[in-house]
């Protein structure tokens, strides 16, 4: 096997098995991105506080102006559940 494969196989933040149906990564997905990116990805932070308003205010201006009019619309969307997630 190639190691192009190999590093494909260990990144479960791109595979369904690392993201949550709900939107988002599940733990999983965040181990595997923080792994990878050297990062520090952390769960959603319905209750609030500052994550939680920084990451409301990006997406929606995402939402507004990245995503077509049927996604916004769309309850499935991987944006709308994001933005649900974290309770935006």
């Amino acid at each position: 096997m190639s190691d192009v494969i190999r590093k494909l196989q260990k990144r479960a933040w791109t595979r369904k098995e690392g993201q949550d149906p709900d939107g988002g990564l599940n733990a999983a997905g965040r181990a595997s991105y923080n792994r990878e990116n050297d990062a520090n990805l952390k769960a959603p932070q319905p209750e609030g506080g500052p994550r939680r308003d920084s990451f409301c205010a990006r997406m929606e201006g995402m939402k507004k102006k990245l995503t077509s009019e049927e996604t916004a619309k769309d309850p499935d969307s991987r944006i709308n559940k994001s933005l649900r997630k974290w309770d935006c």
